[in-house]
Parts: structure tokens; sequence; C-alpha cells
């Protein structure tokens, strides 16, 4: 199976995406990048925003749109359905048509996730 070519930047990796995975991708991407100053890059073929170290991610994927924070476990307060998994301290909101999050709890994590990294420090040092 032959591995699709990444995304050349974050532009050009949601005007690749249709339907409701690149609304739920802009709206996501819009809520994030308007509540902190971010790095925002293609990384690992999906969306990745930096902050001192990585603080949060978009991917997405034939079925589903995820919205994952590296310091996730600890922003559960905020957004109780976060799933706990894998390295550090991840969880992710998992995102499948007809669902969505409102840009006011996009904003919050968001915010939060940058005032951790700015707190702790870079999650996977």
């Amino acid at each position: 199976m032959q591995k699709s070519v990444p995304a050349a930047s974050p532009d050009a990796y949601v005007a690749a995406l249709h339907g409701w995975r690149r609304e739920c991708v802009e709206g996501l991407r819009s809520a994030v990048l308007g509540a902190a100053v971010l790095e925002e890059v293609v990384k690992w073929r999906h969306l990745v925003y930096f902050s001192n170290g990585p603080v949060l991610l978009i991917r997405a994927e034939e079925s589903r749109v995820l919205f994952g924070f590296w310091r996730g476990q600890r922003l559960r307060g905020i957004a109780p359905a976060l799933k706990p998994g894998g390295k550090y301290e991840m969880a992710t909101l998992e995102l499948r048509e007809g669902m969505a999050i409102d840009a006011a709890t996009a904003r919050a994590l968001t915010l939060e996730a940058v005032a951790l990294n700015r707190t702790l420090g870079d999650p996977t040092l």
C-alpha cells in the first residue's frame, strides 16, 4: 500500500479535506489560532501546534477527527470527554460526523494547554 504524501502546509492540509471533516477541522483550527499564539505545522501527517513544546493536534481521518492534547489528562475538567491514551499525559476528543465541540470550549482547552506548557515546560522532555 502506497502512503499518501504529507501536506506541504497547514492550509494545504485543510484544502485536501472535504465535507464534514473539512468543516470540523476549519472550526477547530479557527478556535485554536484565535485563542493563543502558536506555531502551526504539519507533523506526523496532521496539524500540530507548538508553544514551548507540542500543545495539541488536529488529525482528520477517514471517519473521524481527533482533537488531542499532550497534557490532555489535566484538561478533563474542561472537557470530560477527553479520552486518555498514548505517551505523556495525552488525551483526545474523537469527533465523528454530526458531532462538534463549541468554539468556546476549544479555546478554553487551548488556553489551558498553553498555560500548562508555560508553567511545566515541554511535555516531551
